[in-house]
């Protein structure tokens, strides 16, 4: 316990996560079925697989371009163009470790001690972790809950900013609302953005987990809307379309000037991404868009399934997503969502994340991830229906 005072202050004083706290708790728990971490069910396609597997008993072991391979940010500039209806240069992608990675990165290159960043909320709690763990501050920005639908005031996000805001978050379709920002909004963010000089920090990871009754494949874009070489970074991964979270492959999509910066950060945290695991992506982003739309397909199906089993609880908020794959629903009377979370594990077998590991706006809510087998989804649904019907929140 002595060495712990002579830690930097954010890591000594940066809290446990909420999601891991409840699944570290669960994993416990024989027969448990889990709703609290944020992927499906399916494991990476062979067709990915293989291509990883014959590059790394080729050999392909070494050392490589801290931007990322050629054929695979080639291969981001194709995807990008048959999904967005308009040319993307190679240059403008820069392969991480990981969509965690690419955040930190893109942290580490806009803001420093004091800085700030604006982040509505409910929001995934790792930027604001990786905020702090940099001494740079999350500023919340609540959003409201009212008539079944979350909403964000675009004039209470721009009011939040100040002097040392470095940039605006905005993660869309999000985790964990499932809420999905318009083009109008975000026309009105780079604006903002625009006339006073601050970054977009953009999350549009689940762009095609979109449920829109406009008939559209993805979500509106901050790429239908700007320049490639204006102040907008993109954190993006390979983890939720393509069935590859453990792969930890991500990339950034930013001004061209960037790149040199991005690759010296990309060589002090990292060193590069294997080459292997580059040569599977090349595969998933040329051949992979049957098996997004099999995902989008089950996702949907998934959520009319859960609104449908929830609908009758009168005690339950619950939005019915426009994006992603989650359910974000309150409970009324509950007022500790980690204690009720825990709770529900122990006494239904059932594991949600609480609302309160996504900010202080997310307390009085629970996260499910609804991308799993069916049978289980029925199964878990059940369960926790007959614990509501019987217990009471704390």
């Amino acid at each position: 316990m002595n060495l712990i005072p002579k830690l930097s202050k954010p890591a000594q004083v940066e809290p446990d996560s909420g999601i891991v706290k409840v699944a570290m708790h669960g994993f416990t728990k024989q027969g448990i079925i889990a709703f609290w971490s944020g992927e499906g069910n399916l494991p990476t396609p062979e067709l990915f697989s293989k291509a990883a597997s014959e590059s790394l008993h080729k050999g392909e072991t070494f050392y490589t371009f801290q931007g990322g391979i050629p054929e695979l940010r080639q291969a981001l500039a194709r995807y990008h163009t048959r999904h967005y209806g308009r040319a993307f240069d190679a240059d403008n992608f820069f392969v991480t470790s990981g969509g965690m990675p690419a955040i930190q990165t893109a942290l580490q290159m806009i803001v420093a001690d004091g800085d700030e960043i604006i982040i509505p909320t409910p929001a995934w709690p790792n930027y604001a972790g990786a905020l702090r763990i940099q001494g740079a501050r999350p500023v919340e920005v609540p959003m409201t809950f009212q008539n079944g639908k979350w909403a964000l005031d675009l004039d209470q996000l721009f009011a939040a900013t100040t002097a040392r805001t470095k940039a605006i978050c905005l993660n869309s379709p999000s985790n964990p609302l499932g809420w999905v920002a318009t083009k109008d909004d975000l026309i009105a963010v780079r604006d903002f953005c625009r006339k006073h000089g601050i970054w977009i920090l953009g999350d549009e990871v689940y762009s095609h987990f979109y449920f829109g009754a406009d008939g559209k494949t993805r979500a509106p874009s901050f790429l239908d809307i700007c320049d490639s070489e204006e102040q907008l970074m993109l954190c993006n991964t390979f983890s939720k379309n393509w069935a590859m979270t453990g792969w930890r492959v991500g990339w950034i999509q930013a001004p061209k000037i960037l790149g040199p910066v991005i690759e010296r950060v990309v060589q002090y945290n990292t060193s590069g991404t294997p080459v292997f695991l580059q040569r599977g992506c090349v595969v998933a982003l040329d051949e992979g868009d049957e098996f997004i739309k099999l995902q989008v397909g089950k996702a949907r199906k998934n959520r009319n399934t859960v609104i449908e089993a929830l609908k009758g609880f009168p005690q339950l908020r619950l939005s019915v997503p426009e994006g992603a794959f989650y359910a974000f629903f309150g409970i009324d009377g509950m007022k500790d969502s980690m204690a009720t979370a825990l709770r529900i594990i122990d006494e239904a077998n059932v594991g949600f994340a609480p609302g309160a590991a996504f900010g202080a706006a997310g307390e009085g809510f629970l996260r499910m991830c609804y991308l799993k087998e069916e049978h289980k989804l029925a199964e878990g649904l059940d369960r926790f229906s007959n614990w509501l019907k019987n217990n009471r929140p704390t």
